[in-house]
């Protein structure tokens, strides 16, 4: 498959745009633009924040974020979904590259430059790296050891690969503004999974999707078990709308949440009468105990954390294969 780019490997450092679209972020704000503007990087750079409206002190902290410094640019997102943010922070900027970044989320050092580089080697459309899930409390550190483990995650590339190469989709990314100009960048009926959609038209447009190890991301998991349940209902609910809109792109992966949820009630209904079938549950629960990395602790709290994401997720797909509305926009 050609590749398709728009940036020169002898020409000087391309210009760069980084889009973050924010609502209720007044607790990790602060720390994310400041991982931006402390990124080392020889070209031109500029942050477009697009605001939606927010319960807490969002919209200020980010208006005297522009006061106090020229680099960083507001932007009304009055739809207050991510998707919406993302494409009106792209239109109102003009950086040839273009850096996703989140609220919630900070980037290692030297993660621009480095993306930009392998932009230019591979001639991808896309480059991302690792999502590397760190919580604060014993909860968040449980969460984020289920998330980085293949029994968690299911084995997406940006949460356990090791290996730089072409993949299907990557988290947040470094985009070839041609390449999403061209394709049309976010779909602003997917409130989730709107990067993997847009991915998989780079992609078939040509595109080259690219996972550099040595990128990261630190993320931070959400607090309760609640919170923990309502989005990845939500991960899966826009998922099932992605799979409607590309049915190739289903992924065998994908599928194992119900299977194994599916596997998980019957052995608990049957084994009422048949003892041999409580051998099911039993595997599950011990795949996940010495499937997830971390304290004793945390891989206690993984036999629950693990189901609620499993269930709620297969929950959410087979909403979304039946309904056409979706969730309330991101909460």
């Amino acid at each position: 498959m050609e590749e398709v780019t728009s940036l020169n490997p002898d020409a000087a450092w391309p210009s760069v745009s980084v889009v973050m679209p924010v609502r209720n972020e007044a607790k990790h704000i602060l720390a994310g633009v400041d991982a931006v503007l402390d990124q080392e990087y020889e070209g031109d750079i500029d942050i477009w924040i697009a605001v939606a409206p927010s319960d807490d002190e969002t919209e200020q902290i980010v208006e005297e974020l522009a006061q106090e410094n020229p680099k960083v640019h507001p932007v009304r997102n009055d739809a207050g979904v991510t998707p919406a943010g993302l494409n009106a922070a792209i239109s109102a900027s003009s950086g040839e590259v273009v850096v996703r970044v989140d609220g919630h989320v900070k980037l290692c050092d030297g993660y621009i430059s480095r993306a930009v580089e392998t932009m230019v080697r591979t001639g991808a459309a896309n480059v991302g790296g690792r999502q590397v899930a760190t919580g604060v409390t014993g909860f968040e550190k449980a969460v984020a050891a289920v998330m980085m483990s293949v029994v968690g995650s299911g084995g997406a590339e940006y949460r356990v690969g090791e290996t730089e190469k072409a993949v299907d989709t990557v988290f947040l990314g470094v985009f070839d503004r041609r390449a999403g100009d061209e394709v049309g960048w976010f779909d602003e009926s997917l409130i989730r999974n709107q990067d993997y959609e847009l991915n998989i038209r780079l992609r078939a447009s040509g595109g080259l999707v690219w996972f550099d190890p040595d990128l990261f991301v630190e993320y931070q998991p959400r607090s309760s078990l609640r919170a923990v349940a309502r989005q990845y209902f939500d991960y899966g609910f826009f998922k099932a709308k992605v799979l409607k809109l590309h049915k190739s792109s289903m992924k065998f992966r994908q599928i194992i949440p119900p299977i194994a949820m599916l596997g998980l009630a019957l052995s608990l209904i049957v084994g009422t009468w048949f003892e041999p079938a409580f051998l099911i549950s039993f595997t599950y629960f011990m795949a996940l105990f010495f499937g997830v990395r971390g304290s004793a602790r945390s891989r206690f709290r993984a036999l629950l954390i693990a189901p609620v994401m499993h269930f709620s997720w297969s929950v959410g797909l087979l909403n979304g294969l039946v309904k056409r509305r979706g969730p309330n926009p991101d909460r």
